[in-house]
């Protein structure tokens, strides 16, 4: 049984409870893509907090995106709705890695597969490396521009 799931059902109850509409759904519409991803497939199992948290990486990024979109084009007051929803599901995923960890991490990556020789041609060993290591805690792009940089 999923812990990860478990807490966030336990928050949604308390978010109906508290009348948190904002928060409410935003968790509603996470345990909806929950749902969806257990019963998808030809047979329904029980998702692990590993791929919850798979779910809620995607979801937080279509929030950031969407807020992104709607701020460019002139739309504030859903680019704040979408922020809010972004920050919600933030809470429930590891803690973000800073910007020197992804430095440092690419760096030992890059020194442990020998790619600084090969450049750019060695990036997707460097990423095959670093994206178990950074799954959840870190932005793909944010990773895949440090190796860029550091290959360069």
């Amino acid at each position: 049984m999923s812990t990860l799931k478990d807490r966030l059902r336990t928050d949604l109850t308390a978010a109906m409870k508290a009348r948190d509409k904002d928060r409410a759904g935003t968790l509603r519409m996470v345990m909806a893509s929950i749902t969806e991803a257990e019963v998808a497939g030809k047979e329904a199992k029980e998702l692990t907090d590993d791929e919850i948290i798979t779910i809620l990486t995607r979801e937080a990024k279509k929030r950031r995106e969407a807020a992104t979109a709607f701020a460019e084009g002139g739309r504030t007051e859903s680019a704040e709705k979408e922020t809010a929803e972004a920050a919600v599901i933030t809470e429930y995923l590891p803690a973000q890695l800073s910007v020197e960890e992804i430095s440092d991490l690419v760096s030992k990556a890059i020194a442990q597969t020998g790619a600084a020789e090969l450049g750019m041609k060695g990036m997707g060993k460097v990423m095959g490396i670093l994206t178990p290591q950074t799954k959840g805690k870190a932005d793909g792009g944010a990773v895949a521009a440090e190796v860029r940089k550091q290959l360069a």
